[in-house]
């Protein structure tokens, strides 16, 4: 069984000490975080904060925010070996191009929906214009703007109820 990265029997260093090529102590900052079996984690943050700051932030930090504090250093040093000019601003920086992308590619497929109704609306117009005058009941004595009003409240409206308020060429 393990326990913060260290098995009870014998004491294996966590992977911080490992990496360092020191004794492992009990109260080693590093062992819960990096784990023996997980020597890449501390690989990448070693290589990008060095193992020194790494500890002093540990050190700062309240033992409830550590683990948060380990994940995104992590994650930083990750994206940091990918991108050392960048680091993960780059993948934010990418990923925000993509929503942009696709919220031109959304808007241009709402007003392209919006085209077809209108079409298909004008179409329904001039279809009731030639149709032979109505006989005289009520329901039919309807001129045929009065019909395509009609039509119009009777058609299924695309409608994106979140975004009722934005027009359709913001992005």
């Amino acid at each position: 069984m393990k326990d913060g990265g260290r098995k009870q029997g014998a004491m294996s260093p966590c992977a911080a000490c490992k990496l360092l090529r020191r004794r492992c102590a009990q109260d080693c900052v590093f062992a819960p975080y990096f784990p023996a079996d997980e020597p890449h984690k501390f690989a990448s943050v070693h290589k990008v904060f060095g193992a020194s700051n790494v500890n002093k932030m540990l050190q700062e930090l309240p033992e409830y925010q550590r683990s948060d504090a380990v994940s995104s250093m992590v994650y930083e040093a990750n994206a940091r070996v990918r991108d050392p000019v960048y680091g993960c601003v780059g993948a934010i920086s990418s990923l925000q191009q993509q929503v942009d992308v696709l919220q031109t590619q959304l808007a241009l497929a709402q007003a392209e929906v919006v085209h077809m109704k209108l079409s298909q609306v004008s179409t329904s117009f001039e279809q009731l214009k030639a149709l032979p005058a109505p006989s005289n009941s009520s329901s039919e004595n309807l001129s045929p703007s009065s019909k395509l009003a009609k039509t119009l409240f009777a058609m299924d409206m695309v409608v994106d109820q979140p975004n009722m308020g934005e027009s359709l060429w913001s992005c």
